[in-house]
């Protein structure tokens, strides 16, 4: 079969790999029907020293099951699909606390003998307590919003659970990649009365205020600061999504927030400082977040897509082949394409 591998910075190619098969009772086989390139796959791909051997890419996909283990039960040939980008048993003490990222059983795609999601099929392992089986076919025009259900609106939907927001509360996001547009949206469902987005792209800021941005702050660094204070009446909000990952956004997000407020961390951290000093212990800032547990979200965000309430999967604005997923790489990491769809 077909499937991504990254060698090193800038070099992502498709090549042939060992078809994907049940190896452990406890697996499934799936073949992907949509996947797509995550903004944390252009991290590797702007740094990742080379490599002969290569490393396989992808944890966001959704597809048909084509076989099943043995001790899998309530999946079988012909389901359609949804994986969270990690993998687990949904069983253990921990996912019972709704932190599948920390599975004591689960693991990541593209380690070891795991398949990525950016290729023709998956063997999933944990299957029966991984995969989310959908109420769709296989031709469903609902296809690219439910796969945001395996990473990107979980996400921003983790941030804004983690931030504390709800009906009356005002919230900052940070970034207007498709984790921030995700934030966005996620609190506008879930009843925030202000949402500033901070970003500026205006292609991407105008999805924004489709999604229920109710401000755009173009500004960075201090002038954004000054900016989200003169519109907050010099408060600030009670809480901050922080979806870029460098501590330049971090600062922002610190420098935003409202006095007893929150800091919700969902960029992937390119930094080791937290730049909190007195001043914040005297604020009362909380910061939380980290990883999102898409399973434990699934379910509850599945019946609004369902529904047609939300429509997450705009954030996909270029489709590629599998052939062409290098060409959806580069699109993403020149700021050409905001989230790319692969349909194998």
């Amino acid at each position: 079969m077909r499937a991504t591998i990254m060698y090193g910075a800038g070099d992502v190619r498709v090549e042939n790999v060992p078809d994907a098969k049940l190896i452990e009772d406890t697996d499934a086989v799936v073949r992907v029907l949509r996947s797509c390139v995550c903004g944390s796959d252009l991290w590797p791909y702007g740094s990742m020293p080379a490599s002969t051997e290569g490393r396989r890419m992808g944890h966001e996909f959704l597809g048909v099951v084509e076989s099943v283990g043995a001790d899998v039960s309530g999946l079988k040939s012909g389901d359609v699909v949804v994986a969270p980008f990690v993998w687990a048993d949904n069983t253990c003490d921990f996912c019972s606390e709704g932190l599948h990222t920390s599975c004591r059983h689960g693991g990541q795609w593209g380690a070891s003998d795991v398949d990525g999601g950016q290729g023709e099929a998956v063997r999933v392992p944990q299957a029966q307590g991984t995969l989310v089986k959908l109420p769709v076919g296989e031709d469903s025009e609902l296809l690219p919003s439910l796969l945001t259900l395996s990473d990107v609106f979980c996400t921003g939907h983790h941030g804004v659970v983690t931030s504390r927001v709800g009906p009356g509360k005002s919230v900052t996001v940070v970034g207007d990649g498709a984790v921030g547009l995700s934030a966005v949206l996620a609190a506008k469902r879930l009843g925030a009365e202000r949402i500033v987005l901070m970003g500026r792209h205006k292609v991407r800021t105008d999805l924004g205020r489709e999604f229920g941005a109710t401000d755009v702050v173009a500004e960075r660094g201090e002038e954004g600061i000054e900016k989200v204070r003169e519109l907050t009446r010099g408060d600030g909000t009670h809480a901050v999504v922080e979806c870029v990952g460098t501590e330049q956004s971090l600062g922002m997000a610190l420098g935003v927030v409202r006095d007893g407020g929150v800091v919700s961390r969902l960029g992937v951290s390119q930094y080791t400082h937290v730049p909190m000093g007195f001043d914040s212990m005297m604020k009362n800032l909380t910061v939380t977040g980290g990883a999102a547990p898409a399973r434990a979200y699934i379910e509850e965000l599945l019946p609004d897509i369902l529904d047609g309430k939300i429509e997450p999967g705009k954030v996909f604005d270029r489709t590629v082949s599998i052939e062409e997923v290098p060409e959806g790489y580069r699109a993403m990491a020149d700021r050409e394409a905001l989230k790319v769809l692969i349909r194998p």
